[in-house]
């Protein structure tokens, strides 16, 4: 597991999830869930700001799990949560070009944490060799 890199996507992701709770419209108008005024209406906003909790609780669990079962168990969440988002996004929003965005993000930030968890977290050492006997010039 690389653990640091499993921290920094906890960190990004609770930072973002803290913003769209508090201005649900920073990810409607991307989504293209706005008005024709471009405003975010009530109802969306209502329905984002569950979304931008989900993704800070579960970033700063990323980002504060012990390593170990506690800390896969927290990247297996947060991997659930942005394939769930690449397939829940990418079928129901407006436009195939906001579509495939969503999708892209999702899938980069999943396939982000996937690498953390799967990638060899150890340090390699370099280590020489010396021939026996006295070395030659």
């Amino acid at each position: 597991m690389k653990v640091g890199l499993l921290r920094a996507v906890g960190v990004a992701t609770a930072v973002y999830g803290v913003a769209v709770a508090a201005v649900p419209g920073s990810l409607a108008r991307p989504s293209g869930l706005v008005g024709e005024e471009g405003r975010t209406e009530w109802a969306t906003r209502t329905s984002l700001r569950p979304l931008g909790w989900r993704d800070a609780v579960s970033g700063l669990a990323l980002a504060v799990a012990p390593d170990g079962p506690a800390l896969r168990t927290a990247a297996y969440v947060r991997i659930a949560a942005d394939f769930g988002d690449a397939v829940l996004l990418g079928a129901t929003l407006p436009g195939r070009e906001r579509k495939l965005a969503a999708v892209a993000v999702s899938v980069g930030w999943g396939a982000l944490s996937v690498a953390g968890l799967f990638a060899d977290g150890r340090r390699r050492e370099v280590r020489c060799l010396r021939a026996a006997g006295p070395l030659r010039g």
